[in-house]
């Protein structure tokens, strides 16, 4: 029997009623559904001071840093912050690098209160591109959260159909067939400086 795809969220907020977490949850479950397995990395309960190349170890970024890269799949969620991602999930992703993310799939996944989080997935499909992930086309947004949650639950049941299809979709390339480098990843040398 084939290990079945280990599929990990990220959750860049840090709020106690997150709705952003709540989005990443139900992700799982679609992964569950799929025939993965998941865990969530919840940035509330992880020390990470803001990234300093000179200690780039510092806090827990080592069990962050395990973590994320014995997954076969990621799936980053995000609060939308002025139009980008949030501050935490950017500490995160600065505390990784290629060997977390190369070849690796990643969804993404954008709450917001107002309108469309598009703009915060742009940037976190920019950032997992320069490191070389595999990033799904399939994306979820669950603009207007207030709306589309109630009680740490999903009320849309449109937007919950479509975080869980995230998962699954997640699920199903998470093994995918890694493309050759091309002449950008070889100078593309980022956090290896």
């Amino acid at each position: 029997m084939a290990d079945l795809p280990r599929v990990t969220a990220v959750c860049g907020s840090l709020r106690d009623d997150s709705t952003t977490r709540v989005a990443l949850e139900r992700a799982l479950d679609g992964a569950a559904e799929a025939g993965g397995t998941g865990e969530l990395i919840d940035l509330r309960h992880l020390d990470l001071p803001l990234f300093d190349a000179d200690d780039p170890a510092a806090g827990d970024a080592p069990e962050l840093t395990r973590r994320v890269r014995d997954a076969d799949a990621v799936v980053l969620g995000t609060p939308m912050y002025h139009g980008s991602y949030s501050s935490v999930l950017k500490t995160a992703l600065d505390y990784c690098g290629f060997d977390e993310f190369e070849q690796k799939t990643v969804g993404l996944l954008a709450v917001s209160g107002g309108r469309f989080p598009i703009t915060a997935m742009d940037h976190l499909r920019s950032v997992c591109r320069a490191l070389d992930a595999w990033v799904l086309p399939y994306e979820a947004a669950v603009p207007q959260a207030y709306r589309a949650m109630s009680d740490g639950e999903f009320t849309d049941d449109d937007l919950e159909e479509r975080v869980a299809e995230l998962g699954r979709q997640t699920v199903r390339y998470a093994k995918i067939e890694a493309c050759p480098a091309t002449f950008e990843s070889r100078e593309n040398v980022g956090a290896e400086d």
